[in-house]
């Protein structure tokens, strides 16, 4: 998201030239940095800023959509003639073709992270979920087309920006708008994920999974700092690549495998506990066709994408070591104890923190 960010935001003054990889890394490195302090700082700010950044995205979709639609509507259609001319119809291509929508779609997902922090949550995540992937599937759908009414596949395919393209070819004049807009989407998309996989960090270490550390919350501000800044300094670390399709095959490969994991142990307890409580309730049909969906995501790619889906293997495992030291290891040498304890009185200390319960 950040990539994306930064790629909008420069796009304008590289019109007809590659953009240099160290400006695209430093705006998207001061954009991390950014949105990490404000969430740090006030949840409140936080979400009105994504208010703010939620109309801007709507309206560069609804400019794309409604210029688009026009567009089509005055007999430009040949870019839809013969649409699926010369694409792959292998399982394991469609598989990974999935990964971009996959990330297009995120949103649904990271609803589940902020249940905390929802009134009456067992109502409202799911009316948010069944409210907003019908939304969103078509805005999605509509803006796809408006794109394929102006720009062939290999234009959209060639383009690093594909709405400022889009703007370039069909708004004239106006076009200058549209990096602003995408570019403030971008930015809200950006700090609605660290707002959201921060609480990720806080509850798996408050459960035990993460280091101590993760779980504390800071007492003037209540927010989980520690873990937003493990996240934004993490995220700092996967700016040492600025190819935004191979981090999202690396991310929704990974994603896919532990929600495949996380349904079929649901299904299990299903199965072997039948009579526990569940707050949410759906029919079982529903998560064993999503279970199959998964499988279908996660091994088909295999050897399509081996390089990719190795190196989502390789950065999982690499937390593999980290929790048998800092978590499994319980009979530590003293030294490494109280150098444990140490950071983590540190920590409280710069933070002003206290464990969240």
């Amino acid at each position: 998201m950040g990539l994306t960010f930064a790629k909008y935001v420069i796009q304008p003054f590289f019109p007809n030239c590659d953009m240099p990889d160290s400006s695209v890394r430093l705006i998207a490195a001061l954009a991390i940095s950014f949105l990490t302090f404000i969430n740090c700082w006030n949840v409140r700010v936080t979400t009105k800023l994504q208010d703010v950044f939620m109309v801007t995205k709507i309206g560069a979709l609804l400019i794309v959509i409604v210029a688009g639609m026009v567009h089509l509507f005055m007999g430009n259609t040949q870019n839809f003639d013969n649409a699926f001319e010369g694409t792959s119809t292998e399982p394991g291509q469609i598989a990974v073709s999935f990964y971009s929508g996959i990330f297009s779609y995120a949103g649904w997902n990271y609803l589940n992270f902020m249940t905390e922090e929802l009134q009456n949550p067992f109502v409202n995540l799911p009316r948010a979920i069944y409210i907003s992937l019908p939304l969103v599937t078509l805005v999605y759908v509509l803006a796809n087309i408006a794109y394929l009414a102006v720009l062939t596949p290999t234009a959209m395919l060639a383009s690093d920006a594909i709405a400022v393209t889009f703007a370039d070819k069909l708004l004239a004049q106006g076009s200058w708008i549209m990096p602003i807009l995408v570019a403030l989407s971008a930015f809200g998309g950006l700090s609605v994920h660290i707002m959201t996989s921060s609480r990720l960090c806080f509850v798996g270490a408050r459960q035990g999974h993460f280091p101590d550390c993760l779980a504390l919350i800071n007492c003037k501000c209540n927010t989980p700092t520690t873990s937003l800044v493990f996240l934004g300094l993490l995220s700092l670390v996967y700016l040492c690549t600025t190819n935004i399709y191979s981090l999202i095959e690396y991310a929704s490969f990974v994603e896919s495998m532990f929600i495949l994991c996380s349904i079929a142990g649901l299904l299990f307890l299903r199965w072997r506990q039948p009579d526990m409580k569940r707050p949410i309730k759906i029919n079982i049909i529903i998560p064993i066709i999503f279970l199959l969906i998964c499988g279908f995501l996660v091994f088909l790619p295999l050897y399509v994408r081996p390089l990719e889906v190795g190196m989502g293997i390789l950065i999982t495992a690499s937390g593999i070591p980290a929790y048998f030291l800092f978590i499994y290891w319980q009979n530590k040498p003293q030294f490494i104890k109280r150098a444990l304890e140490s950071l983590t009185i540190g920590i409280q200390q710069l933070f002003f923190s206290v464990k969240g319960d």
